[in-house]
């Protein structure tokens, strides 16, 4: 494998002969600036294609943060921000010398801030460097040893997760449905974990008090395993309910809250309640996947999401609603079968769970909006 190796170059010449020797006990190929052979491309440009052509980064960062590019940034935070989503960074900080300029604290912060995004340990010296480089990415290939990548296997199991229409909800009940199916495809749960109570204690305890809850605290909830899945439910009809199942695979349902005006209840699914309803989805999946998968075996996801019922409710951003809250242009038909929707490409690095959510959000409540006014 090709493993780029980030950090400045002047002051820190020992400390890049030792990642170079700690990638190379392994049989690696370092990717090292220093390497380069000359080239019609700027330094800054063959650094950049060097992150995106290798399979991995290790990073080492002591107290000085560089020269900054045009981009406002040094060499090596561009070359973090590169990486970052879309190859495995794995993190060595010098824990020896001078405090860390103001540039490169706050660059230490943004590193050690991306949560479940990257490996990450301290240094004293060269030696010890060399040696926890080797072990850290020995460790990463073991956990990540399993097939290829199958992209088109990957959505179809994420779309496979999305829930059947239950005829039993209302037939303006919106419900927002989002799923995640994380590749290469590996059993993650053995049985006997699916069915450990610490298991479903620990999901629920992080659906109605943790920091990605989903759940109302003050209604019921239930868990049990159905079909050889984990379901957690809670509410009449499961207005509220995740399910997992021994691959990883996770789909959230939230029911969302109808249109109001203060004196009656309007047909309309506001934009805005959708997008609280995804993001809250995909940040408590993204919690779901680190609790039983926390090696990351699982390094890429598939993100598929669904509007169950809601027949003949109109879309509706809160703008176009308070605009004109007193009346409301439905749609000539309603529909029961809306199609899922998911990103071009489906499937994503799973750190972009962490990193890019929000983005991830808009863009699937921009084809869902599509697909209901279509």
């Amino acid at each position: 494998m090709r493993i780029f190796v980030s950090s400045l170059i002047t002051g820190m010449e020992a400390l890049r002969g030792a990642a170079r020797a700690g990638v190379e006990a392994l049989g690696h190929q370092p990717v090292m600036a220093e390497d380069f052979a000359a080239r019609p491309a700027s330094p800054q440009v063959a650094c950049l294609e060097g992150v995106r052509g290798a399979d991995a980064v290790v990073l080492i960062l002591g107290a000085r943060y560089g020269a900054k590019q045009a981009s406002g940034l040094s060499a090596t935070h561009e070359e973090y921000r590169a990486a970052k989503g879309a190859r495995p960074v794995i993190a060595f900080v010098e824990e020896q010398g001078a405090a860390p300029e103001p540039d490169q604290a706050d660059f230490l912060r943004e590193v050690q801030g991306w949560e479940g995004g990257l490996f990450r340990g301290g240094f004293a010296g060269p030696q010890d460097l060399q040696s926890k480089i080797t072990r850290a990415l020995h460790e990463w290939q073991l956990a990540n040893a399993s097939g290829p990548l199958d992209p088109g296997e990957l959505l179809g199991r994420a779309l496979a997760l999305l829930p059947a229409r239950d005829r039993n909800h209302h037939y303006n009940e919106a419900v927002v449905a989002l799923s995640l199916a994380g590749g290469p495809a590996q059993p993650v749960l053995r049985p006997s974990e699916m069915e450990a109570p610490a298991l479903a204690e620990d999901a629920m305890q992080a659906a109605l008090f943790g920091p990605a809850k989903i759940f109302d605290r003050t209604e019921g909830s239930e868990a049990g395993i159905r079909n050889g899945m984990l379901f957690l439910e809670q509410g009449d009809r499961h207005r509220r309910s995740v399910a997992l199942d021994a691959q990883g695979g996770i789909v959230v349902s939230l029911a969302l809250p109808r249109g109001e005006r203060r004196d009656h209840w309007m047909p309309v699914l506001l934009e805005e309640k959708a997008r609280d309803a995804a993001a809250g989805a995909l940040r408590y999946g993204g919690w779901l996947l680190d609790r039983v998968d926390p090696t990351r075996r699982l390094s890429h996801v598939a993100i598929a999401a669904q509007i169950a019922g809601g027949e003949g409710l109109a879309w509706r951003t809160e703008r176009e609603h308070a605009a004109n809250p007193g009346s409301v242009e439905l749609p000539s038909a309603g529909r029961s079968d809306h199609p899922p929707v998911h990103l071009a490409p489906a499937h994503r690095p799973r750190a972009a769970l962490s990193f890019g959510a929000e983005q991830l959000v808009e863009d699937l409540v921009v084809l869902l909006r599509r697909q209901w006014r279509a």
